[in-house]
């Protein structure tokens, strides 16, 4: 029997911005996050499937403005915007009023993987909107962060989630073995 057939897999890399990986807190493992995300977007690429960065943006005049340098994603990110997909955001769910959903059906996405900030709030509400909307999900355990809140650390934060997203809502998978099959 001849290998599986890895499915069509588009990247979304949600919220990788300067006000929210730069801030007053640093995010857990933030340089090595953001080396695996720009792994899986090299890889990507290469393979030229798909890729999609949210930015989440708040209203005019806010710290998160979508003209604000805070808003705008990281230099550093390997995000090609002539290339790939930047769209905006208002709420937590990458989903909701972006038409992502439809994006994702014109390219013939599959399954589609999941990186970037923050684990408890845009991660966790974007994998559980992809299952609500018949959407595979992949969770790459190594390329999302958060930083600490009041009542836990960033790094039990995103174990937890990594554990109670895994099964129900998504696969989860380690950065070195998440692929993409050439177009």
């Amino acid at each position: 029997m001849g290998p599986s057939r890895i499915p069509r897999r588009g990247l979304l890399v949600i919220d990788m911005q300067h006000g929210l990986f730069n801030g007053a807190l640093r995010p857990y493992r933030a340089d090595d996050v953001l080396a695996n995300i720009n792994a899986l977007i090299d890889r990507a690429h290469a393979a030229d499937a798909p890729v999609f960065a949210a930015r989440h943006v708040g209203p005019a005049g806010s710290p998160l403005a979508s003209d604000s340098p805070l808003s705008q994603l990281l230099a550093d990110l390997a995000i090609d915007p002539a290339r790939d997909t930047v769209f905006e955001k208002t709420r937590p769910s990458c989903f909701f009023e972006t038409g992502l959903a439809e994006r994702l059906a014109a390219a013939g996405i599959e399954e589609l993987v999941i990186v970037g900030m923050k684990t408890d709030y845009c991660v966790d509400t974007t994998c559980r909107a992809a299952r609500d909307l018949g959407v595979a999900a992949v969770l790459v355990a190594d390329a999302h962060t958060t930083t600490d809140s009041p009542v836990l650390a960033a790094q039990i934060i995103i174990e937890h989630h990594n554990a109670t997203l895994r099964g129900a809502f998504v696969s989860l998978v380690a950065s070195a073995d998440c692929t993409f099959a050439a177009a």
